[in-house]
């Protein structure tokens, strides 16, 4: 149930983020990525939910939610940021935020996992997750 929530907030998250973007950006590749985002997130989250429904699982946040604090600060930044610096801000956040969240299904989630639907569908969306970090990176590349 925690590791449902998990990935259900990190795909929330995402999708929040990946919506500033697209509403703040002054690029039209950055509001795109942050479309992107949206979309992407939006369904494997639903894929989330919809197994956590078939298999009966309440997502339960941990009790010490320190994700949910940080995206709470990470929005604030970025909402605060000046537009001259967002599109900068916002891709290193979504670097930082996909390497976070690789880094947390490798070495805690997909470990912990015991119902192999659940497994499969995380180890299916981590290339995804790559993909929106590299991404990610390239448009930085060209902001700096």
């Amino acid at each position: 149930a925690t590791i449902v929530a998990i990935f259900d907030a990190a795909n929330t998250a995402d999708m929040e983020t990946g919506q500033l973007a697209a509403e703040r950006s002054r690029s039209q590749e950055v509001k795109d990525y942050g479309a992107m985002l949206v979309r992407d997130h939006r369904q494997v989250r639903q894929m989330g939910r919809d197994l956590a429904a078939k298999l009966g699982v309440t997502p339960t946040p941990p009790k010490d939610d320190q994700g949910a604090r940080d995206h709470a600060l990470a929005m604030r930044r970025l909402r605060e940021v000046p537009a001259a610096d967002f599109d900068r801000a916002f891709l290193q956040h979504e670097v930082a935020f996909h390497k976070a969240v690789l880094d947390a299904m490798n070495s805690t989630l997909i470990p912990a996992i015991d119902n192999a639907e659940l497994k499969e569908l995380v180890e299916k969306v981590a290339p995804a997750f790559q993909a929106h970090m590299m991404a990610a990176q390239a448009l930085l590349d060209k902001v700096d």
